[in-house]
């Protein structure tokens, strides 16, 4: 049964964020077509860039990546709304930039709300969590989208909140492409463990096949269901991860489809994508559980987006030529 909708929708990404937090890959066309999984009619499509005027005269190759890249996002829909980065000294002399479109970001979702039915937030940020509370007292559905270090009071506030990892295709597999389509044997596919048995050490993965209005039927077995499960045995789980956490949502693993042993396909090659943010740090003693320090995962990001800093407000003056994410 297909469901089409008369929804008007608003999708907003706060594209430092997302790249900075394990989003710099995120396919764009991908992100517009899940928002509109409902045929709900895209009325606003924002993305919201930083943009480092002084480096762009100086520097022709980052210019024009990121002309280049604005110019993808348009021919995709997008709006671009560009904040430039402001350069100060602090009292030694080190010159440091700041550049935050949270501001901006607010302002526009809460005006621009009068018309719309669906908010799509693609952020992490936890500074958000008021204006959520915000558009929905106004009426509006509020979904929120994120990779890592995704603040949890904006996962509980929003109306539905769906890892960006689990969306089919939002985001390149990190394992080697196999080059089947995700959801087929043979592909690189991600999802969390459901279940898990500790006595006989095996357990189910599910994963997202496609985009779907029934995103609420979990269970694989109802026909609408757009959900499917992969059996998986504890030796196949990542080095030292610790077992005693599972099952769990928040643990988000890419995996390999392989040939089914009896009804569902076997997942191999298992890896741990996202692990909650507490956990960043935290390195388990038993057979199972390792993961980066937030340290080096946050270095990696900043490096991808082009842009080094701290935080989503600081930037420095010594970084890469990668414009803020991949469109297509």
């Amino acid at each position: 049964m297909t469901i089409k909708s008369h929804a008007n929708v608003g999708v907003y990404v706060d594209a430092a964020n997302i790249s900075r937090n394990g989003g710099s890959r995120m396919q764009y066309d991908v992100l517009r077509e899940f928002a509109c999984r409902d045929y709900a009619e895209a009325l606003r499509l924002n993305v919201y860039l930083t943009f480092d005027e002084d480096r762009a005269n100086s520097n022709y190759t980052y210019r024009e990546r990121m002309r280049a890249y604005q110019a993808a996002l348009r021919e995709l829909g997008y709006k671009v709304i560009e904040k430039k980065v402001r350069w100060f000294e602090d009292e030694s002399g080190t010159r440091y930039g700041k550049a935050n479109a949270d501001l901006d970001m607010a302002v526009d979702l809460l005006l621009q709300s009068q018309n719309l039915d669906r908010v799509v937030l693609v952020t992490g940020d936890g500074d958000f969590v008021q204006v959520v509370r915000a558009l929905q007292n106004k009426g509006c559905r509020v979904e929120v989208i994120g990779f890592d270090n995704v603040s949890e009071d904006l996962r509980n506030e929003a109306d539905l909140y769906v890892s960006g990892f689990l969306i089919p295709g939002l985001l390149p597999a990190r394992g080697e492409d196999t080059g089947v389509p995700w959801g087929e044997i043979g592909s690189r596919v991600r999802g969390y463990c459901y279940h898990h048995d500790e006595n006989k050490s095996f357990g189910f993965m599910r994963f997202l096949v496609r985009s779907s209005p029934y995103l609420w039927k979990t269970d694989s077995r109802d026909p609408d269901s757009p959900y499917r499960t992969a059996f998986f045995h504890d030796s196949n789980l990542p080095d030292g991860f610790n077992v005693m956490r599972l099952p769990s949502r928040h643990h988000v693993f890419e995996f390999t489809l392989a040939e089914p042993s009896g009804k569902q396909p076997v997942a191999t090659d298992i890896q741990l994508v996202c692990p909650p943010m507490a956990e960043r740090g935290w390195r388990g003693s038993s057979r199972h559980g390792a993961s980066s320090s937030a340290a080096a995962a946050a270095s990696t990001a900043a490096e991808a987006e082009g842009s080094a800093g701290h935080d989503d407000d600081d930037q420095d003056a010594d970084d890469g030529d990668h414009p803020n994410g991949n469109v297509a």
